[in-house]
């Protein structure tokens, strides 16, 4: 299990369009991934959970994955959401 805090940089948060982007990076990895905000955890591969986690910008979560292919999920979706996720 690998984690990794990161700060959501889209000035309108997780919203639609970048929480699909995020669970779109995260369907591709055969690892468990899910992050923590706050008191919750949600699954990033589920739009409605992450859409539920009501992350803003500048909140910081934590990522986590646990799988096979953990290290290679944890880089690619931190590079995606310093990215702004496609915004």
């Amino acid at each position: 299990m690998v984690r990794q805090k990161v700060v959501i940089k889209n000035p309108t948060g997780l919203h639609l369009r970048p929480a699909g982007n995020l669970c779109k990076e995260a369907i591709k990895y055969k690892s468990l991934i899910t992050f923590t905000f706050r008191d919750s955890t949600a699954n990033a591969k589920s739009v409605l959970s992450v859409l539920g986690a009501c992350v803003k910008c500048g909140d910081e979560i934590e990522l986590i994955c646990d799988g096979p292919d953990e290290e290679e999920a944890l880089t690619a979706l931190t590079e995606a959401i310093e990215g702004g996720l496609g915004e």
